[in-house]
């Protein structure tokens, strides 16, 4: 993490979405994703500004798919993490990982 971008913990947990689902990854399954991996709601709209946000900064890109009939001619928006975001998922990983080792509270040790 250190002087790139600073994750935030819903940045973090969007790119992990985004890895776990693939090609399959637009707005309603990320949130999806989220919500049942970590019990928090996620808004939609949310979200998108997140991503967008991620976006922006590289590490995430975007694509249309087809439009379908049953988003009203509409074509959803599929996203998935650049090579720079995997990088910093790779970085916040490390850091966490050294961070958390040793630590007694977290080995059902006294707090």
């Amino acid at each position: 993490m250190g002087s790139r971008s600073n994750l935030g913990a819903f940045d973090l947990m969007i790119l992990l979405a985004l890895m776990r689902l693939g090609d399959a990854a637009y707005g309603v399954p990320i949130s999806r994703e989220i919500e049942e991996t970590s019990g928090r709601v996620v808004a939609l709209a949310t979200l998108y500004a997140t991503l967008t946000r991620l976006e922006k900064k590289g590490l995430v890109s975007s694509r249309l798919g087809e439009p379908t009939a049953e988003r009203g001619g509409r074509a959803k928006k599929y996203f998935r993490v650049t090579a720079r975001g995997l990088r910093e998922v790779r970085d916040a990983q490390r850091v966490f990982t050294s961070l958390w080792n040793g630590l007694p509270a977290l080995k059902g040790g006294m707090a």
